[in-house]
């Protein structure tokens, strides 16, 4: 198990982390009913903290961000020497968590998506992990909630005995709803974010070659071009350029945010 502490990467505190040292995190709140707010970033959700202060404290108010694509995890091994020999995969880390939950006997939730997409999830769980309780699954509004109608789901998903929710709205809404939703839960929430459609079979993954070598994004821009186009060409090279900056020590990106303002409530 790898649980190398939390590393500044362009100012977003990610974990030097794998898939069973997440596992042992889950383990314990479950155990204790404590909050655990986990996200899975790639490329895109790193720069979202580094575009937006605001964001950035969100990001780094989290119990664990996990490093989700190759370049992040290459950029802990770059920066930091951390050796970590794979990421911790958003899809890959809910079937993780799900065979565990399974074999624990603990009740699973998800919020997020659409109805279609969380019949497909149930499915394909009953398929892969028979034992594993659902305990409720809620679609996406696809906009902001109300303070009631955040403070009711709360409850419900409180109420349905969940002992973790998994939450699929895309990033970065995701991560604002752990940010905001994090002391209403004891219980640990995860923002996984594809791994949704993944699960449900509606989008398809890129090949095993592809991932390793760092190239998924591009097997995701020629599915959904007008979708993921100004995500992959404008903010890879960024992050790129902003990458080397730091590993040749020529800027310093702190990770100190700017408190929202406000909330979103986005669901």
């Amino acid at each position: 198990m790898i649980n190398g502490g939390r590393k500044n990467v362009l100012g977003v505190l990610v974990d030097v982390i794998d898939y069973e040292g997440v596992v042992e995190h889950v383990a314990r709140a479950v155990r204790e009913r404590q909050s655990l707010s986990i996200s899975a970033l790639a490329v895109h959700g790193i720069m979202t903290g580094v575009l937006d202060k605001e964001h950035k404290h969100r990001l780094n108010s989290l119990s664990l961000v996990v490093p989700d694509g190759q370049p992040v995890r290459w950029a802990l091994n770059l920066l930091y020497k951390s050796r970590l020999k794979q990421r911790c995969y958003g899809p890959d880390l809910t079937l993780h968590l799900c065979k565990w939950a399974a074999k624990e006997h603990v009740p699973v939730f998800f919020y997020g998506a659409t109805s279609k997409t969380l019949y497909g999830i149930r499915t394909e769980l009953a398929s892969k992990f028979p034992e594993l309780e659902i305990a409720g699954m809620e679609p996406s509004k696809f906009r902001r909630l109300t303070q009631k109608e955040k403070t009711e789901l709360a409850e419900r998903i409180r109420k349905s005995g969940a002992g973790m929710a998994f939450i699929g709205l895309g990033c970065p809404r995701q991560e604002v709803f752990l940010y905001e939703f994090k002391d209403l839960l004891l219980m640990p929430i995860l923002a996984v974010g594809a791994a949704f459609s993944f699960i449900a079979c509606e989008v398809a993954q890129a090949p095993g070659w592809i991932q390793n070598i760092g190239m998924e994004w591009f097997f995701r821009l020629c599915a959904e071009p007008g979708r993921l186009w100004r995500r992959y060409v404008i903010l890879n090279p960024i992050y790129v350029v902003l990458l080397t900056l730091q590993a040749l020590r020529l800027y310093s990106f702190d990770a100190t945010g700017v408190p929202p303002r406000s909330e979103l409530r986005y669901g």
